[in-house]
């Protein structure tokens, strides 16, 4: 009984060692096949459908075209250093570069994705990333996203950096808000800092402005804007207000159109002035069309002297 209790941990350890020294074996089989693989060919493979980034760029960054890859020995490619040279491009989140068994260096790039792109009042133009983070524009794409212009203090060095100022922050955050939401995504066209630094809305549907104020509450603010929308607009029409204000939580302040009103309402009234010309005139007509005809006898005396 004593000795079945030594043998059996003894066999588990022996088990174990085989194992680990079979490990040991294969490692070193795998590194000496990798020191014998030579880069045959080199596969780009970048998702999503916004190229900001071509193959033709990728290839030379890695200097594939050069064939400085192309025939090489594995063990004498740098991947990292690969990987390093990719993530410096401005319009590259993420690089992942490694050799296949068959000799096929695989290369995988992750496009920075801009939901937003700014035009500051110093004329600077860049795009800010689903991240928040600040990329130049591209020469190869032009990326369809919500575009604010205005009364804009954020800088832009020509590279990839976080925002800075509040009010950038606040118009992101707003950009983003808008883009997750499929009613505002298809009804705001386009977002404008006024003099007061404070985010206005420009919609698809009306001449109206929209004052957001900042990016508090927007769920709130936006849930507002939608109760105005069903229930007020319909009555009085699209371009009744010129200015929508919901900067406040708790209510929606809407500034009439004056000029458009008077311009409806006398529209209307020269409508009704008409129907109203065009009824007594009917009366007229059909009452000397009853009436016999009579001929003044004094003019045609007058005339015939």
């Amino acid at each position: 009984m004593f000795k079945k209790r030594i043998w059996k941990p003894l066999l588990i350890g022996f088990g174990w060692l085989i194992s680990l020294a079979g490990l040991v074996v294969l490692m070193s089989f795998i590194e000496v096949k990798k020191a014998e693989l030579v880069c045959k060919k080199v596969n780009v493979f970048i998702p999503g459908n916004q190229y900001f980034i071509d193959r033709q760029e990728v290839d030379n960054i890695l200097q594939t075209t050069s064939h400085t890859l192309i025939g090489r020995r594995i063990e004498n490619i740098d991947i990292h250093a690969l990987e390093n040279k990719l993530k410096i491009n401005p319009f590259v989140e993420f690089a992942t570069v490694y050799m296949d068994m068959d000799g096929v260096l695989q290369v995988e790039v992750s496009q920075r994705q801009p939901i937003l792109r700014i035009m500051n009042r110093f004329d600077q133009d860049f795009y800010v990333d689903e991240h928040g983070l600040k990329m130049p524009l591209s020469q190869n794409f032009t990326a369809r996203v919500l575009a604010v212009n205005g009364y804009i203090d954020e800088l832009f060095a020509n590279k990839v950096d976080s925002l800075h100022t509040a009010l950038a922050k606040d118009i992101f955050k707003t950009a983003d808000f808008i883009r997750k939401d499929s009613l505002w995504d298809a009804q705001i066209a386009q977002l404008y800092i006024n003099q007061d630094h404070e985010i206005e809305l420009v919609p698809r549907v009306g001449n109206q402005r929209i004052l957001l104020g900042n990016a508090d509450s927007l769920a709130t603010k936006f849930n507002n804007l939608k109760v105005f929308y069903k229930q007020a607009l319909p009555l009085v029409g699209w371009d009744a207000y010129k200015l929508i204000n919901i900067k406040y939580m708790n209510q929606v302040v809407g500034v009439r159109n004056e000029t458009l009103l008077d311009s409806i309402k006398r529209h209307k009234q020269f409508m009704a002035d008409s129907l109203k010309r065009a009824e007594i005139k009917r009366d007229t007509t059909a009452k000397s069309d009853a009436m016999p005809v009579l001929e003044d006898t004094k003019e045609k005396t007058s005339i015939k002297n």
